[in-house]
């Protein structure tokens, strides 16, 4: 038996075959003097790419969800990219043939984007791969075959595209392992979201002596058995009952009141990013919406959705949770979340740059829009206005006025809102707690954001792979914000709830009911395990 280690993004226990994966194709380079016949090639293939992208963007939509989807929407953008197509033709025009020419173009965009400073283009080079690679495959038939393996198959990979991911969605496959990529790489994402096990960064794991072997992926703790013993595989598969019977036995706790022994309530709400969570919601039997990110409706497009769009997706969410709160946080785009159409500056560091409210209070348009859908989809159901990224009175007190001015439009209007709506503010910033007894007097509620506070309380990027390590949630400094946010907010009679990373940490629950923390907003799939963790408190 061979244990490798890695870091585990999805877990899990998975078994199967070995299927190393070799994305590295052999391009052939010749020379020819017909370049008005290549360059015809390439605008077919590059066509074929474009038709093959919006049919994967369309299916992981379908299948997976809108921000997962957005993936695709910037491959389509980049296929008909300016400066790619030209890269290409000039190189065509040099002399070689098409395929070359766009896996050279390819090649050296991805170049570019790697040496630049900013994390979020050096992870567009990964993309222009993706895409250099999507427009060869259409010169052929060289494209991921559907393979129905009778037994399953674990993917080992130096790295997946989303392409890549998407397709082998449709195989029999068990597991992803890569020897590369983060814990923020699309690959990552994907794997979550379609509840396949992941390990990644397994050194030395695409030795191609370990192609067809059986072997065992524990995501959970991030290691890999190839050929396993038999005590190994015992262990893991009464791991994998062990957690499945867990699973099945929370079903119990569907309509089960979030009361601790002790008679304290606590509102266990879960957090969304696009309506097709809202059926996980549902099946957890959450007890609201404690954060609808509404950033990814703008994103995975190229134009600004209409007042209309975004009323009709607000007004369904608030129709399906059938009277309980849904809280909907105004647009947060900016810093990692970037949205071609929106134009916004390049920044040396994005995170404490132009984002969230400081966009909105600036651009007001678009502000005034967002607002005017939440209010209109009010009167569907019990509805709350969040803003992120608060951190002076002045934002806070801004924020306010345009909703009003947008509440005056709206009467002038005769159009009905709920005129009693809840306005509350996100807790991101150490300035925001520190001040949180001033906010507490101007808004209905906070809601917590420990991974935000984590990353500007203890000077930590959260996308920087580097410095993972320092990300520490329950960091002391980061508790006692929290408890002197709670101890303020309870002072002036407004409720308090968590919507971070640590709302599902049940080594801080005891603790956070204690310091009066009213409310806790997870991933749908904690929602029944947390309810059973806190009915068994005697607080």
């Amino acid at each position: 038996m061979i244990t490798k280690n890695g870091k585990g993004v999805f877990g899990g226990v998975a078994f199967g075959n070995i299927k190393i994966f070799n994305e590295h194709k052999t391009i052939k380079k010749y020379f020819t003097t017909d370049t008005v016949g290549e360059k015809a090639r390439f605008e077919n293939a590059r066509n074929k790419a474009y038709d093959e992208t919006v049919r994967l963007m369309e299916k992981t939509r379908d299948e997976v969800g809108e921000k997962e989807a957005a993936i695709f929407e910037i491959h389509s953008m980049m296929i008909n990219d300016d400066d790619f197509v030209s890269a290409v033709v000039s190189k065509i025009e040099g002399g070689i043939n098409a395929e070359a020419a766009v896996h050279e173009a390819g090649e050296q965009m991805a170049e570019q984007f790697s040496s630049l400073n900013d994390s979020y283009m050096k992870q567009r080079a990964a993309d222009v791969i993706d895409v250099a690679e999507r427009v060869v495959n259409a010169f052929g038939d060289t494209d991921i075959k559907k393979d129905s393996h009778e037994e399953k198959s674990i993917i080992v990979a130096y790295d997946l595209t989303p392409s890549q991911t998407v397709q082998l969605r449709d195989q029999n496959i068990s597991g992803f392992i890569t020897e590369g990529g983060s814990g923020n790489s699309h690959t990552a994402i994907l794997a979550r979201t379609m509840n396949i096990p992941a390990v990644i960064g397994v050194k030395g794991i695409l030795d191609e002596a370990y192609d067809g072997r059986f072997a065992a992926v524990d995501s959970s703790s991030g290691t890999i058995y190839i050929e396993p013993n038999a005590t190994t595989i015992k262990r893991l598969k009464d791991k994998k009952e062990k957690s499945d019977n867990e699973i099945q036995l929370l079903q119990r706790y569907k309509g089960v009141k979030t009361v601790t022994r002790g008679g304290r309530n606590v509102m266990l709400y879960a957090n969304i990013s696009n309506m097709t969570d809202m059926d996980m919601v549902l099946a957890n039997d959450a007890e609201g919406i404690g954060l609808f990110r509404s950033e990814f409706i703008f994103m995975g497009r190229s134009t600004f959705p209409s007042e209309a769009e975004q009323f009709d997706i607000y007004k369904k969410a608030v129709e399906k949770m059938e009277g309980k709160r849904v809280i909907i946080r105004t647009l947060d785009i900016g810093a990692d979340k970037k949205v071609d159409y929106f134009n916004l500056p390049d920044e040396e560091n994005p995170a404490l740059g132009y984002r969230a409210i400081r966009i909105c209070l600036d651009r007001t348009n678009i502000f005034k829009v967002q607002l005017r859908a939440i209010l209109k989809a009010s009167v569907y159901g019990k509805t709350a206005i969040m803003f992120p990224m608060i951190c002076t009175l002045e934002e806070l007190r801004k924020a306010k006025e345009i909703l009003n001015e947008v509440k005056l439009e709206l009467d002038f209007e005769g159009v009905r809102y709920d005129r009693n709506i809840e306005v509350g503010i996100m807790i991101e910033t150490p300035a925001a707690a520190l001040i949180s007894e001033t906010l507490a007097r101007e808004c209905d509620f906070f809601s917590i954001g420990t991974n935000d506070l984590t990353q500007y309380t203890l000077a930590v990027d959260r996308q920087n792979s580097m410095v993972n390590s320092k990300f520490d949630t329950d960091h002391e400094s980061i508790l006692r914000l929290i408890r002197f946010t709670a101890q303020n907010a309870k002072k002036e009679g407004i409720w308090i709830g968590i919507c971070g990373e640590l709302g599902a940490d049940k080594r801080l629950t005891e603790r956070f009911i204690k310091w009066g923390i009213d409310e806790l907003s997870v991933s749908p799939v904690y929602i029944l395990g947390l309810r059973k963790y806190i009915t068994e408190m005697d607080i």
